[in-house]
């Protein structure tokens, strides 16, 4: 059996950066499942547990807007970590010395509910059980509690969040669109060949259902 929430999150600002833009972050039009997994995530985690994304609705209009951000030109890769973790040296960027400012099509006032349940992991305890999980969830979602503050694609754009009753409504603003394709999430099944996973994303009055959606690499 699946123990499921409704959390209602919202913000000024998000990001959600399509991967086929290389230099200019250009933010898809909804949060994506794989962000909306990290924002639950980031509420209440377990190793016993696994998050699935069942429905997003979207309670505000689309709006973008643009902003310049300052960034950096180089990141630190796996390979480098790994030599310096062996090699005992130490590594570091002075972001002072690769910075750069590049420009961003992002959201504005974005307000949504994430529609999700879980499901148990063989890395759950003999004492965990599911409806353990999900009652923390619920009375952490309920308090405003997590382990780290939630945001919305860049952490320079944080989100509220609070949770959604069983009982109570949902008032979605009505918008039908295609979305196009959409990251759904990563595939982390080869450690060594993490690979991307997508799938054609619908909004149909407000909502995107993810229970069926057919996802592929």
């Amino acid at each position: 059996m699946a123990y499921g929430a409704k959390i209602e999150c919202w913000g000024d600002y998000a990001c959600f950066t399509r991967p086929e833009m290389k230099v200019e972050r250009v933010s898809y039009d909804i949060i994506t499942p794989s962000a909306a997994r990290g924002l639950a995530e980031a509420i209440f985690w377990h190793p016993g547990l696994r998050y699935v994304i069942d429905r997003i609705y979207l309670l505000s209009p689309i709006k973008f807007t643009n902003v310049r951000r300052n960034e950096i030109n180089s990141k630190i890769g796996a390979d480098e970590m790994r030599k310096a973790a062996k090699s005992g040296q130490a590594i570091w960027r002075a972001a002072s010395n690769d910075r750069t400012q590049r420009a961003a099509m992002i959201l504005r006032d974005v307000h949504y509910c994430i529609e999700l349940h879980f499901e148990m992991t063989g890395k759950a305890n003999a004492s965990d059980n599911p409806t353990k999980f999900h009652e923390i969830l619920c009375r952490r979602a309920a308090k405003g509690q997590c382990y780290h503050q939630p945001y919305f694609g860049c952490r320079e754009y944080p989100a509220s969040f609070s949770l959604i009753e069983d009982k109570e409504q949902i008032n979605t603003y009505q918008e039908t669109r295609d979305l196009g394709y959409m990251l759904y999430d990563m595939d982390y099944s080869d450690p060594q060949d993490i690979k991307p996973m997508f799938f054609h994303a619908y909004l149909k009055n407000g909502v995107m259902d993810l229970r069926d959606c057919e996802v592929h690499q």
